[in-house]
């Protein structure tokens, strides 16, 4: 094994686990990163579209996550909140909120990362209750938002992330914290298929066996026509966080979003940085090996 001296990235990963089949993936290539020292998990709420106990599912996800991968150490985790804010001026308090403002008020030890892969409810609440942590030295890394400019993506409008808490997103996009976003057209560019999973990751241990099939079965469950391949679109967020010259990013004057998650303009001092592309290869071949090392 290829010796290094495990300086490491502090990092906070927010997920919508349950949701679909792709932060199952992105949770396990975070904790299996030596360079990443994970402050915490942090299951999130995915709307009422196909449970009303969205933040319980997710959490139940997580623990079986955790006991799959047998770490052998206490991954610390906080539960966030279990709906989306209700309007852009009231917080919802949670343990994962408090997790978030704890870690960015630190000043002993470097940056901190958060990867959104859901909604941003838990980070606009943070910034709600805290609103010093905008200038910490804080990146959020966002999986969401619709392609800018004349881009489309197929699927439901406004993107799935974003209209679990419009709300949310517009907090963070306005409190001028430092904020990496991954539209929808780049992130659905993380895709596998089954017979790439097969070969891959099912034969590496139960845990192996169980990232595979889930993403067959949720397929099967909510694809009306047959498919036999899934994004991994929270991953780039975890890429970003391991490498974050893996993407290529642009700057985009200051936005938010209206009621119908579409852009506007808004503060063009504010800006943000925008993913363009990411190393797809870089990503699965990293996440694969290190599946493959902890099956060993």
């Amino acid at each position: 094994m290829i010796n290094d001296d495990r300086r490491t990235r502090r990092v906070i990963i927010n997920s919508d686990v349950k949701n679909e089949a792709d932060d199952q993936f992105a949770i396990v290539h975070a904790l299996l990163s030596h360079t990443l020292d994970v402050r915490g998990v942090i299951p999130a709420h995915f709307g009422t579209h196909r449970t009303t106990e969205s933040l319980a599912e997710s959490r139940a996800e997580l623990d079986l996550l955790l006991e799959l991968l047998d770490l052998g150490r206490d991954v610390p985790t906080a539960d966030g909140a279990p709906h989306a804010l209700p309007d852009e001026s009231t917080p919802v308090d949670s343990p994962g909120a408090r997790l978030i403002i704890e870690e960015a008020r630190r000043t002993d030890a470097g940056p901190l990362f958060i990867a959104f892969l859901g909604p941003l409810t838990d980070m606009a609440s943070a910034l709600l209750l805290a609103p010093d942590i905008a200038d910490t030295d804080t990146t959020v890394i966002w999986i969401g938002g619709p392609p800018y400019g004349d881009l489309v993506s197929v699927g439901s409008w406004p993107e799935f992330n974003l209209r679990n808490d419009i709300a949310s997103a517009n907090v963070v996009l306005d409190s001028g914290i430092r904020l990496w976003q991954v539209p929808s057209n780049i992130y659905r560019q993380v895709n596998v298929g089954y017979a790439e999973l097969e070969a891959r990751v099912e034969p590496q241990g139960e845990l192996g066996r169980y990232l595979a099939q889930q993403v067959v079965d949720f397929n099967s469950q909510y694809h009306r026509v047959a498919v036999e391949s899934r994004s991994l679109g929270d991953s780039p967020a975890i890429a970003l966080m391991i490498d974050p010259f893996c993407a290529a990013m642009r700057r985009q004057p200051g936005v938010r979003f209206t009621a119908d998650g579409h852009y506007e303009a808004a503060d063009p001092e504010r800006e943000i940085l925008v993913v363009e592309s990411v190393d797809v290869r870089f990503l699965l071949e990293d996440m694969f090996a290190k599946i493959a090392r902890h099956a060993g």
